[in-house]
């Protein structure tokens, strides 16, 4: 059995939908409020809890062998990035949970100091170093599936919206792949006890991806470019109305101040770790935008 938290998301989702597909037992951890009758359908076993309650993640992990954290932290790092996790492998070690995988972010070893996200997820990494237990972190860059509503945004205005330095470097990871190499890495005996970065077969510009987005529609692209002075104005504006927003736009704006792409050999790894070309950004937009 399976416990995969964050089901609903876009990671959580396609890991669930992948399992099925290979006959796993699959827990879902959702919430009661969010969309989760497509995993049902899938035949999932949905466990509705809340990932702040320990009690819940406690009953969650009772006889489950795999644990897949790929929850976000929906502007609460404190709980959820970091509190929940914890907890989550304190259960994973009372029940004997055989193979932890952890989702993490590209650069959380780093020490961006504004960016809670970066940093909750750094610790709950070394937490999970050391715990005894059996497990991979994985260190995503981007995820393709995020670029979905731009792609759809511009397939409707031809606009698209590019906030920061357009030369800053990234290498954008299919969510499939990224899925995919989540559900191997329980048996990928290369993936065990390792921390593994996660990356697109690209490295791709700022500024390359509209030109993708272009060429998937045929059609120039209109680019708005606002500076990063503009997410410092909106941060300084929340810091008096809503102190939490502000905090998580800190993560928001490293995303945006810095560079995050897998080198060749990084990428070269993962393919030879776990046998299978990664897919580009314009093979899987081209895929989901059905062109």
């Amino acid at each position: 059995m399976f416990l995969v938290t964050g089901a609903t998301g876009g990671i959580g989702r396609t890991v669930v939908r992948l399992l099925r597909e290979q006959e796993k037992q699959v827990r879902a951890f959702v919430r009661l409020t969010s969309r989760y009758s497509e995993l049902e359908h899938r035949g999932a076993n949905i466990f509705i809890g809340d990932l702040r309650q320990e009690k819940d993640i406690q009953k969650a992990c009772q006889g489950v062998q795999y644990i897949i954290s790929a929850h976000g932290s929906g502007g609460d790092a404190l709980a959820l990035d970091y509190r929940a996790n914890i907890e989550l492998i304190d259960s994973a070690k009372a029940n004997q949970v055989q193979h932890f995988v952890f989702i993490s972010v590209l650069g959380a070893d780093r020490g961006y100091e504004d960016a809670p996200v970066f940093k909750a997820k750094r610790a709950v990494e070394r937490y999970l170093e050391t715990s005894g237990l059996n497990y991979t972190i994985l260190r995503p860059s981007g995820l393709a599936s995020d670029l979905l509503p731009l792609a759809e945004r511009f397939r409707e205005t031809g606009f698209y919206l590019l906030v920061g330095d357009p030369k800053n470097r990234s290498s954008i990871v299919s969510t499939d792949d990224l899925a995919r190499i989540v559900v191997d890495s329980v048996t990928v005996e290369a993936a065990q006890n390792q921390i593994l970065s996660v990356g697109g077969p690209e490295i791709l510009t700022r500024e390359d991806i509209p030109k993708i987005i272009s060429r998937i529609f045929n059609r120039e692209p209109l680019i708005i470019n606002p500076p990063l002075l503009a997410v410092d104005g909106l941060r300084g504006a929340l810091g008096f109305f809503n102190p939490q927003a502000q905090k998580a736009l800190g993560t928001f704006r490293t995303l945006l101040a810095n560079e995050f792409f897998c080198t060749r050999e990084e990428i070269a790894k993962l393919e030879t770790t776990f046998n299978f070309e990664l897919e580009t950004l314009e093979s899987f937009l081209r895929r989901y935008l059905a062109i």
